[in-house]
């Protein structure tokens, strides 16, 4: 018996470690409750042995114990100090409860099914939980004679935030609950009441909870809440021979990048103000260098006055000064230095930029083309950028900049490391300061505006980068999808920015990867809850805008292995059979162009629509993975208006430091 306990003992010890510390959950009074409550209490007698494994278990009544380290972080998302006043909303087994228990004062904990409430209670009692007060209800409702409550937790998926919850919540306390329109997915937030009438939310993950049933939750059960895989994958899928002719067919096709004719894209094009070009990787040198023809020609053409990068604002600040022969201090940092620095430094892009240098030259300031980055990961750069115009145009100014951006400087080498900070609440000042800096300066606006417009625009871009910026790294730390649609809603919202300084004649092309430029709609993203600069730019200017995607069937791609790696040549794998690459492979084309609307179209649109597989890589390309790592669902047409693609590419061409010698000090790429 006393081996049993010391055994038990050991595996709690090493659970926590691997499966809740391990994975970020730093809270002390967390890992030492974890540490402390007998998993194995709360679990049916039959599996018992897998009580510490790093998965949900069924309790029973079509209910789960949630995984160990969902209820660990959920509980460290409240920063709870000991001693409080919680509620939890869906008992279950009563394992979290007894987890708050270890931690708060009393322990509310209230449960829909009667047998689980009962079950829950027998529990915790044998597990020595004294205060915690189980109750048989609608947990949507709350327990409103007890109230109010420092904190609340939810353990299941709500359409909405209850709003009998949001009153029972003290001022100062937190309500974390999984919320989402979809019963089968949700968005892990935190409600802060900061006074009597205003409440803040956070999105913090995505999480997959059983459905809150109940007056203010959904109405009834929902069988199929747990989710099915986003796509079948079939070992010897069928593989139509029919849409390869359709597409040869309706395609134009082409030996040579310079052989394509682009005056029947042009004519698609039409009025458009907004024209996307993706692609399919970040490192193949035939959509770099389609993608910089077609721009061309639209600078040419169609008077197109913005190309606007999935980079960072101030490296694409530094090729703008270059392009538009801006007048300007010179810089002594180098763009596009840091990790994927060949993204953007390569043989492909300073070809573009050379060209878009010597034709702004012939042209007045006014009608040069301009260089700008959507990307937010500059935090830093970009808060050296405010500072330093601010000392030029208001040194007062920049000394309240310095003050309010310092409490983000301790985290200026792992950025990332800052999200797990904030979420413990002792750094949510930082969020106000920036905040409160960026709408300072935007005050300030007609003045700075009459010095340079050009620099107030950049500084007032960098300062909305700071802000975006900084709430990013508090969402992406935890995987959240949170954090990819703010990353493309900054996107969108820069470009919007862009045009409006340009004027009611500006036309804007964007470069970024498919994943970005197509319909996001149109994917099994869509289905997570994410929307992308495409989605939002269809819906803002349809129908000015034309969106491009490309794509490949093999070859060779720069990319690294990991994230911060050294970057590789990769071989591109063959096409998935159950891909739209594989269909545009087997047309036998070396190239082409499809357009994918109109009424021409309508027969093989429609063989387009069933969904398949699309491969997407980014700077990371893990072959070994590809189908889990680099394969989602589409429906093409709805995602493109054109596909552009290339049957064998080849990987784009990295800058070397020596080929720039002896250009100007001006020069972007640096020496």
């Amino acid at each position: 018996m006393k081996h049993d306990v010391e055994q038990q003992t050991i595996e709690r010890r090493q659970f926590v470690e691997r499966q809740i510390e391990a994975r970020g959950v730093r809270d002390q009074l967390v890992l030492d409750a974890m540490g402390k409550v007998l998993r194995e209490l709360f679990v049916p007698k039959e599996l018992r042995s897998e009580a510490y494994e790093d998965s949900p278990l069924p309790i029973g009544s079509g209910q789960t114990i949630s995984q160990p380290y969902i209820v660990a972080f959920m509980i460290e998302a409240l920063a709870l100090q000991g001693g409080e006043k919680v509620l939890e909303i869906g008992a279950g087994s009563g394992y979290a409860a007894a987890v708050l228990s270890r931690i708060a004062g009393d322990v509310f904990t209230i449960e829909r099914v009667g047998e689980l409430a009962r079950r829950a209670a027998s529990n915790l009692k044998k597990a020595g939980c004294e205060r915690v007060h189980v109750r048989h209800a609608d947990g949507t409702e709350g327990w409103a004679e007890e109230a109010p409550f420092d904190a609340i937790l939810v353990s299941a998926g709500a359409p909405d935030v209850p709003a009998s919850l949001m009153r029972q919540l003290r001022v100062g306390g937190r309500m974390v609950i999984p919320v989402g329109k979809n019963p089968r997915a949700q968005e892990l937030i935190r409600i802060t009441r900061t006074t009597e009438d205003d409440f803040q939310r956070e999105d913090i993950a995505d999480v997959r909870f059983v459905p809150l049933i109940g007056k203010e939750g959904w109405e009834s059960e929902d069988d199929g809440w747990q989710a099915h895989p986003p796509r079948v994958i079939q070992t010897r899928p069928a593989v139509s021979v029919s849409v390869p002719g359709l597409i040869a067919k309706h395609a134009h096709i082409f030996s040579d990048l310079k052989d394509a004719d682009l005056g029947l894209l042009e004519q698609r094009i039409g009025e458009a103000r907004v024209v996307l070009i993706g692609e399919a990787t970040h490192g193949t040198s035939e959509f770099y260098r389609m993608r910089a023809r077609i721009t061309r020609r639209l600078i040419e053409s169609k008077h197109f006055n913005i190309v606007a990068v999935e980079a960072d604002w101030p490296d694409a600040a530094r090729i703008d000064h270059y392009v538009r022969h801006r007048d300007v201090p010179r810089s002594e940092w180098t763009a596009f230095a840091r990790f994927p620095a060949w993204m953007w430094r390569n043989r492909e892009t300073r070809t573009f930029v050379d060209w878009l240098h010597k034709r702004n030259a012939t042209l007045e300031y006014e009608k040069r083309t301009a260089f700008y980055g959507l990307d937010l990961y500059s935090l830093y750069s970009s808060v050296r950028a405010v500072i330093s115009y601010l000392e030029t145009v208001d040194p007062d100014l920049a000394e309240v900049a310095r003050q309010r951006y310092g409490c983000l400087m301790p985290w200026e080498a792992d950025p990332a490391a800052y999200g797990h900070a904030a979420l413990t609440g002792a750094y949510r000042k930082c969020e106000q300061d920036v905040a409160h800096l960026l709408v300072e300066l935007l005050q300030r606006q007609q003045g700075y505006l009459a010095e340079d417009g050009d620099r107030f625009f950049d500084a007032a871009q960098n300062a909305r980068l700071v802000a975006n910026a900084e709430r990013y790294y508090r969402v992406m730390y935890y995987g959240s999808r949170a954090s990819w649609n703010l990353r493309d809603s900054h996107m969108f919202d820069t470009l919007k920015h862009a045009l409006d300084f340009h004027g009611s004649d500006a036309k804007a092309v964007i470069w970024a990867h498919n994943s970005h430029v197509g319909d996001a709609s149109a994917t099994e993203m869509g289905r997570r809850g994410e929307y992308n600069i495409g989605e939002l730019c269809r819906r803002h200017f349809e129908p000015e805008c034309y969106a491009i995607g490309f794509g490949t069937n093999d070859g060779t791609v720069a990319a690294a292995s990991a994230w911060d790696g050294p970057m590789q040549v990769m071989n591109v794998q063959p096409a998935h059979p159950q891909s739209y690459e594989r269909l545009f492979h087997l047309t036998n084309a070396p190239a082409l162009m499809l357009s994918l609307q109109g009424a021409a179209q309508d027969d093989l649109a429609e063989r387009l629509m069933k969904p398949l597989l699309e491969r997407a890589i980014g700077v990371i390309y893990r072959p070994e993975s590809e189908l889990a790592s680099h394969y989602f669902e589409a429906k093409l047409p709805l995602q493109f208006d054109e596909y552009i693609w290339i049957d064998r590419t080849s990987a784009i061409h990295p800058l070397d430091v020596l080929e720039v010698e002896g250009m100007p000090e001006t020069y972007p790429f640096g020496v």
